[in-house]
């Protein structure tokens, strides 16, 4: 995946679309991210005791990783991320956009 965890990233397809966010978790076998504040899911929860009240929990749920593209931090607009090696022999992701090091 060229994305990770902590990138700000833009939904461009669905329900969310234009939204932006920080990835919480990233799930690279299934292709799929969390995004903060994007697809909030509603969990109820059971009754557990007696004197406790059953409750409805609000989080963001995982969402595909192609509908998400990684805002660069130069242009503030979202871009294509594409991989350079460096003269030490290190590999770097840089923006397709402004061609600068993310």
């Amino acid at each position: 995946m060229r994305i990770k965890k902590g990138d700000t990233v833009e939904v461009i397809a669905g329900k969310d679309r234009g939204k932006r966010g920080t990835i919480l978790r990233v799930y690279p076998a299934e292709g799929r991210v969390v995004v903060d504040g994007v697809n909030i899911v509603t969990k109820h929860v059971k009754v557990r005791r007696a004197g406790t009240s059953g409750e409805r929990i609000q989080f963001p749920g995982k969402i595909d990783a192609s509908n998400v593209m990684l805002v660069c931090p130069h242009t503030d607009k979202p871009t294509r991320v594409g991989y350079k090696i460096t003269d030490g022999g290190q590999k770097v992701r840089i923006s397709r956009k402004s061609g600068k090091e993310i």
